[in-house]
């Protein structure tokens, strides 16, 4: 089992080395960043389990930074623990805006910080467990918080979000979160298929829960001859096969005769290198599996 890494954050030398020293003495392993910018590039280098951010450092502050990493899919879910000597409430409300789970006030009382850390640490793992199972099911789901700002995704639907060019994914996060948060599905025009969103509930206040898939919309035979260098007759005629139709009911369905339904066929076996219907049918269903 691997031990949990702690990124610790502090423009102040002495502070950031007492708190390496401190983790590291409890077991846990520590790296540090001097600057809100050294994180960043600390965290592109490997995500840390658990952050403690000092949120007065001089050019990039602690909320900033905070920010960045909540905005950033891939570092979105790791917890944010702020170390801060401002308890004013503006700035406590301002650091759990951001996306922090939890602030402590300087001067810091080591035993009480550890505590935390261990209880958030204890919250994020059960976090990855669950998004594991749900990875491992398939699942394609994400998460924002009222902004629309992606706050966590399964590895599919990151799959997914991953296919959006930027105008595209700026317009997922702006326009149309408050139209599915109404409860209605909404269709995402994308750059080659479309997505349809759909709204679950809210898991907290602040978390909003969504389903994606892909939205075919009668695109099921373009998508075959997409994937499989297919002409558009033959991509019909290999769908109407997945979906168990003879060569009989395909020449109704399609208007064509049944002898240049099975001439299609046999062009579709060749350019698949399959020898049989099942096997054809096999590989296209496959195929629109990935795309669900």
């Amino acid at each position: 089992m691997s031990v949990p890494m702690i990124l610790v954050v502090d423009d102040d030398d002495d502070a950031r080395a007492l708190l390496v020293k401190v983790i590291e003495a409890d077991g846990l392993s520590a790296r540090a960043a001097a600057s809100g910018e050294d994180a960043l590039a600390r965290i592109a280098e490997g995500l840390p389990d658990l952050i403690l951010l000092d949120a007065m450092m001089p050019g990039m502050d602690g909320f900033e930074t905070c920010r960045r990493i909540k905005a950033s899919n891939r570092a979105a879910h790791v917890p944010v623990i702020f170390m801060t000597g401002l308890a004013e409430t503006e700035h406590v409300v301002r650091g759990l805006a951001v996306g922090g789970v939890d602030y402590v006030t300087k001067p810091l009382k080591l035993a009480e910080l550890m505590a935390r850390v261990h209880v958030h640490l204890g919250n994020a793992n059960k976090t990855r467990s669950a998004l594991s199972a749900l990875d491992s099911l398939g699942g394609k789901l994400l998460a924002c918080d009222a902004e629309g700002g992606v706050r966590w995704t399964t590895a599919e639907a990151q799959r997914l979000l991953d296919a959006l060019d930027g105008e595209t994914l700026a317009l997922l996060r702006t326009e149309l979160w408050g139209q599915v948060r109404q409860g209605q599905p909404t269709t995402l025009p994308a750059t080659t298929h479309n997505l349809a969103i759909r709204y679950l509930g809210a898991a907290s206040p602040d978390e909003h829960l969504f389903s994606i898939s892909r939205s075919f919309d009668g695109g099921e035979a373009q998508m075959l001859q997409h994937e499989l260098s297919l002409t558009p007759r033959e991509a019909d005629v290999l769908l109407w096969t997945a979906r168990g139709k003879s060569n009989k009911d395909m020449s109704e369905i399609l208007n064509i005769s049944a002898r240049t339904v099975n001439k299609h066929l046999d062009h579709v076996f060749v350019k698949l290198g399959v020898e049989n219907r099942a096997a054809a049918a096999a590989m296209a269903t496959r195929v629109l599996a990935r795309y669900e």
